[in-house]
């Protein structure tokens, strides 16, 4: 006699399914709690102000901003779809005019709002 080798497949999607579900409906019981959150912070940066964006600038983070840009640039940002920005001849202000502002249809704006100075200046360390 031999066994079905199908039901473990079947098995696992009724669990994925029933897991889904449970998922949802724990989200749903908290999508107060969640938009409290959401609220809380958007206020935060409204009343911070410039010493809200001076701390966003400290929080700088290389590998996070850089995982924003290698789907384009490149894994070690040495070109790819985009240019590579290792290496790059264009001065601080430009880069930072260019993260901030995008460049045509393909470089898009406002990627790491707050950080355009940071980025710029971890661009210019790569070699």
């Amino acid at each position: 006699m031999q066994k079905n080798p199908i039901v473990p497949f079947i098995l696992i999607m009724a669990f994925g399914i029933g897991l889904i579900f449970f998922l949802s409906i724990q989200g749903v019981d908290k999508k107060e709690e969640i938009a409290a959150g959401h609220e809380e912070g958007a206020a935060g940066h409204e009343e911070g102000g410039e010493a809200a964006g001076e701390e966003t600038a400290g929080e700088f983070d290389p590998e996070v901003a850089q995982g924003k840009c290698i789907s384009c640039h490149g894994g070690d940002l040495e070109g790819g779809v985009g240019p590579a920005l290792a290496g790059t001849s264009l001065s601080k202000e430009e880069i930072a005019e260019i993260i901030k502002n995008g460049k045509g249809s393909m470089m898009p704006a406002g990627l790491l709002p707050g950080q355009e100075e940071a980025m710029a200046d971890y661009i210019l360390t790569l070699k």
